[in-house]
């Protein structure tokens, strides 16, 4: 099962996040109209996995901005220097 999610994942990594952003809102007003089908069911989980997307997206970005905020803090910091008589 392992490795048929990490394939899964790697298939859905793929995809385009414009894409799957453009079919979250059908996604979504079919999952308020519950019905308790298989249809149903596969639904929800396309539309999680749109939001999962989605949500590495921005988690990815953020983890970027802090390291180059960091790497700028660095670069803009003096460096501590001791006077040697």
């Amino acid at each position: 099962m392992d490795k048929a999610l990490e394939r899964l994942a790697d298939q859905i990594l793929a995809f385009d996040e414009a894409s799957l952003a453009s079919l979250r809102e059908k996604y979504r007003l079919r999952i308020e109209q519950f019905d308790g089908t298989k249809e149903w069911e596969r639904a929800v989980i396309i539309y999680s996995i749109i939001n999962a997307v989605s949500l590495k997206n921005n988690l990815f970005n953020e983890n970027v901005l802090k390291r180059r905020r960091g790497a700028d803090k660095n670069l803009s910091k003096k460096p501590s220097l001791k006077r040697i008589k």
